[in-house]
């Protein structure tokens, strides 16, 4: 039998077509290196003065126990002299708001505005309600009344005290936190559906055995996988703070009608004025704006009256009016769980209550914003949301540990390794390539940070790839 040798040569097979994970792995790679190696050291001091701020919630009470508690008793000295006491010791400040004790042991703060302060920081005088002797002057911060050594710690966290640059370091801890749980989850997922020989376990169980390289990185994946939600959580609420990001979430509130509903202080015949309130300034918010030095001191009692028949109770803050003609307002400041969040305007001279807003009535997206701020802040769940903060943070401090000596494993010699490989975004098909364009512009505007790092990353990939494309045009052929 003849052969014909005009016939053409079997071709081979075409190569298996790529699904769309095995074309983006390689960027979701370099996304998730590049980024650790960016916001590592941002993370790592973030989840350090994180963890220590987890700790002040059980220490102030212990430290400032001198000025925070009285021995209870039976008799009670009217509200106005309480807040006499506290204004005239504290000369060239004006008057903000009154928090009466919620228990016989817990003194009244008188909150005073002291221009020599920084914004969100008051002057606060402590007050025995049973006696009327004063207990103390400090220095206090924000809507949770933090005491001197929990405020410097929540500046630590906030802004490592550089004031408004400063923030800038937690608005990228924050802003890559989510990027790098995600990419992390999704390249480990992968790595064990590859390995088919491994069990399902070793996707939640860290090694304990092989090489040193692969229990790190076992113990930096699981690690991420169990803290995946706590951290995806603290890096949302974490943006409602930033300086950028905190901008447009803001708006978006605005614009959907999510903010935080405040009574209407206005009073028949006067102009509408609004307390001011919200759950984000200075670490949780203000709750009033400032009043007058004059205002009549016996309208804290007339409050506290009203606001005890209408059934607020618990913890309360009492903030007058700001100007002539303006309602007081009552409010419940209650932050742990169930959170009591009513609020009342009562006209200081009758008594009256002109308007009321309830916490069961506000926006779904407002409740869930305020109990997001008081998990974040360790408050909404008490000792248990401390504990898992705590946890979370050491977590995360040992994920950035364990991340940097995998890339210094990398590489021969315990030297840093080569960065994965590059040229990844020439590999995508043109209308995957659109998509990925199109979801990082979005979360880059909405992200402001996020957005300019990932434009340094693809700007510094461009000169790298163009440097070792002439490197490699340059070398001699043999």
């Amino acid at each position: 039998m003849s052969v014909d040798q005009s016939a053409p040569p079997p071709q081979a097979p075409a190569p298996p077509r790529r699904g769309a994970w095995a074309l983006l792995r390689p960027l979701v790679l370099r996304v998730h290196f590049w980024g650790g190696v960016l916001v590592g050291p941002c993370l790592l001091v973030a989840a350090l003065t994180g963890l220590a701020y987890t700790l002040m919630p059980s220490l102030e009470p212990v430290v400032y126990r001198d000025v925070l508690t009285v021995p209870a008793s039976d008799a009670q000295v009217p509200l106005a002299d309480q807040v006499r006491v506290g204004m005239d010791a504290m000369p060239d400040t004006e008057l903000r708001s009154v928090r009466p004790g919620p228990t016989p042991t817990d003194t009244t703060q008188v909150i005073a505005n002291d221009p020599t302060l920084p914004e969100s920081f008051y002057r606060t005088a402590f007050v025995d309600p049973h006696t009327g002797d004063l207990r103390g002057v400090l220095e206090t911060y924000g809507s949770g009344q933090a005491m001197p050594l929990r405020a410097w710690v929540d500046q630590l966290h906030r802004n490592l005290h550089l004031g408004d640059a400063g923030r800038l370091y937690t608005e990228l801890a924050a802003s890559w936190l989510w990027v790098l749980v995600l990419a992390g989850l999704a390249l480990w997922i992968g790595l064990v559906r590859r390995r088919r020989k491994e069990r399902a376990s070793a996707l939640l169980v860290p090694r304990t055995s092989g090489g040193r390289r692969a229990r790190l990185l076992s113990w930096h994946a699981v690690v991420g996988l169990w803290a995946a939600i706590g951290l995806l959580f603290l890096s949302a609420t974490g943006l409602t703070w930033s300086t950028y990001a905190g901008e447009n979430i803001s708006a978006l509130r605005a614009q959907l009608s999510w903010e935080t509903p405040e009574p209407d202080t206005a009073l028949p015949g006067s102009v509408a004025v609004r307390p001011g309130a919200g759950e984000h300034a200075g670490h949780g918010g203000t709750a009033g704006m400032a009043v007058p030095a004059e205002v009549a001191p016996a309208s804290f009692d007339v409050a506290a009256r009203t606001a005890a028949d209408f059934g607020l109770d618990g913890l309360i803050q009492i903030t007058p009016g700001d100007e002539p003609g303006a309602a007081t307002t009552v409010t419940q400041i209650d932050r742990t769980w169930p959170e009591e969040h009513d609020a009342i305007a009562i006209d200081p001279a009758t008594g009256q209550v002109t308007d009321v807003v309830r916490f069961a009535d506000w926006p779904l997206a407002a409740k869930l914003a305020t109990y997001g701020v008081d998990a974040h802040m360790g408050y909404l769940f008490g000792v248990a949301n401390q504990v898992v903060l705590a946890v979370l943070a050491l977590g995360l401090a040992c994920m950035v540990v364990w991340g940097y000596t995998l890339w210094f494993r990398r590489g021969p010699g315990r030297r840093p390794g080569h960065v994965p490989s590059d040229g990844v975004l020439r590999t995508l098909p043109r209308g995957l390539l659109a998509a990925v364009a199109v979801v990082t512009v979005a979360v880059g505007v909405a992200v402001p940070l996020l957005g300019a790092s990932l434009l340094a990353f693809l700007l510094l990939e461009t000169l790298l790839d163009r440097r070792r494309t002439a490197a490699r045009e340059d070398a001699p052929r043999p």
